[in-house]
This record gives structure tokens, sequence and C-alpha cells, in this order.
């Protein structure tokens, strides 16, 4: 499996409703990317003047995360799509 360095994430997302409160049924190439995800691994934390600081998630979180993040990579590991973002694009953990 593959383990992120430092202060990365590997997250799968989360696919959101495809249907309005009201029932319309929105098509796929309308639809956002969705902005939720399950942590499926995280490195061991960011090393900032000689100190470890310590990842503030656990794999299983379920987190939201910034949909324009710059550091947001998708990935492709054993066939299945993932995003890697950096734990400083993660808005909460839901």
């Amino acid at each position: 499996m593959f383990k992120p360095l430092h202060n990365y994430v590997l997250l799968e997302r989360i696919e959101e409703e495809n249907k309005t409160a009201g029932g319309i049924i929105i098509p796929d190439n309308a639809r956002e990317k969705p902005s939720r995800g399950r942590v499926i691994a995280v490195g061991d934390g960011l090393i900032e003047n000689g100190q470890k600081i310590p990842m503030s998630v656990n794999v299983g979180d379920m987190i939201l995360f910034a949909k324009w993040a710059s550091s947001v990579n998708e990935v492709k590991i054993d066939g299945k799509d993932y995003v890697l973002i950096k734990e400083s694009d993660i808005l909460g953990i839901l």
C-alpha cells in the first residue's frame, strides 16, 4: 500500500448526491467533483524547526477538503482513483 510522506494525506473521494433536494437529477458533466473524502493513509507529520508536528487526521476519518486547493493531486494506485493532498488543505473532520 502507498504511504504518504510528511504532511500528505491519501484519501478516497466520497461521491455527493446526484439529486437536488427538490428531486432534480444533476447530470455527471454538470456535477462538481466531491470535496469529501475518507482518509486511507497519512504521513508521519510535518517537521518544522526540528520538531515533528503530528497529523490531526487518522485513517478512516471522513473529511471535508478545499475544492480549489493548490495541492490536490489525483493519483491511481492499483487501478483505483485516490486524491493526495496536504493536511493544511483539510477544512475539517466530519
